[in-house]
């Protein structure tokens, strides 16, 4: 395995050492070997080179296997113009590798069940869902966009916009993942609204052939809100749209109540996918053994599962994170009475004992 890794900026590093750690334990465990390149993005990479995004850290993505991210930014470079910050450095990475999907499960240990902010009875046996999203396309990205003036009215207008093979190549990704899950898929769209929700709903029916043993269902995005709120566990995948995933992607994170434990994975049709937590940069703990690794580790769990189709491998991981929380050990963003409270290199190391 050949894995880039960006530690990036405040917590990265610290984030990104532990999970490396991980992972070395879990190669020599299941007899892989591991290579590994290092490269700068965000803020680091503006102080050496001016740029949040340098050619060299392109050239090192597209030469892994897969992609390692701990956390871009930080208010030590707030003040640069938008198009230097050090955030344009990870959408620049993600359209140099047309990472067209982003994978967030939206997971709840039932250790950690106090965290979430929904009933106990709700998530007594934990959360469990995965949320598939479109990155590049949808009202984000379509023409035409501007401002003009409209009856003497100043007007605004976005444009949404979906063609067939956007939503094909996104519907095989998503039932793909069902398939390595409980092979069950929900499209999320507005079809009783949206022509292009309409022509979403044909193309996944479409595709749904191509994999029989995935039970597809289909709901309107505002159901699925509430739904997510209401009974989480009925879901196991779900694939939407660029806007209604930015939106249900959160919704489906901050049940959970702990942001610290959640990885994500941004993939194309081919090259490498990017892994990282959904957590940012931390600056204020920053190098002070504070940061919680977990949500790191579990990217790791993920680029085993999906870059690399090693599911036993990724199992044991998550398995020995639960062993963890199982026995107590907390780091302080999801600390509670009567648990050990251990900093990110214990927590790490506790991981890596646990394998």
């Amino acid at each position: 395995m050949n894995i880039c890794l960006m530690p990036g900026d405040g917590i990265g590093p610290e984030i990104v050492e532990q999970a490396v750690a991980v992972l070395n334990k879990v190669a020599a465990k299941f007899g892989h070997t591991v290579e590994y390149s290092e490269a700068l993005i965000g803020g680091v990479a503006i102080d050496a080179t001016g740029n949040p995004l340098p050619d060299e850290t392109v050239a090192k993505c597209k030469a892994a296997d897969a992609i390692l991210l701990g956390a871009v930014g930080g208010p030590k470079w707030d003040t640069l113009p938008g198009n230097q910050r050090p955030e344009k450095g990870l959408l620049g990475i993600r359209k140099a590798l047309g990472l067209f999907a982003n994978l967030r499960p939206a997971k709840l240990f039932p250790e950690l069940s106090k965290a979430c902010f929904l009933r106990p009875d709700i998530v007594k046996d934990g959360i469990d869902v995965m949320v598939v999203r479109e990155l590049t396309g949808g009202i984000y990205f379509g023409q035409p966009v501007g401002r003009e003036m409209r009856d003497g009215k100043m007007t605004a207008f976005n444009t949404m916009v979906y063609d067939e093979e956007e939503v094909r190549r996104i519907a095989r990704l998503a039932f793909d993942a069902a398939m390595k899950r409980d092979k069950r898929l929900c499209s999320v769209d507005k079809a009783n609204v949206l022509e292009v929700s309409r022509l979403w709903r044909e193309v996944v029916e479409e595709v749904a052939k191509e994999y029989p043993e995935v039970e597809l269902s289909h709901m309107y995005v505002d159901n699925a809100a509430m739904q997510l709120v209401r009974n989480p566990n009925q879901f196991d995948v779900i694939v939407t749209g660029n806007l209604f995933g930015d939106i249900l992607s959160d919704e489906a994170a901050v049940i959970t109540g702990s942001i610290g434990m959640l990885p994500s994975a941004s993939l194309g049709s081919e090259g490498p996918g990017l892994y990282e937590p959904i957590h940012g940069s931390a600056p204020d703990i920053a190098g002070q053994n504070k940061a919680n690794p977990l949500a790191t580790i579990l990217s790791i769990a993920m680029m085993l599962r999906y870059a690399f189709n090693l599911s036993k491998e990724a199992q044991a991981i998550e398995d020995a994170v639960q062993r963890v929380l199982q026995e107590g050990y907390r780091t302080g963003d999801i600390m509670e009475e009567g648990k050990s409270l251990v900093g990110c290199n214990t927590m790490g190391n506790l991981v890596v004992e646990r394998l």
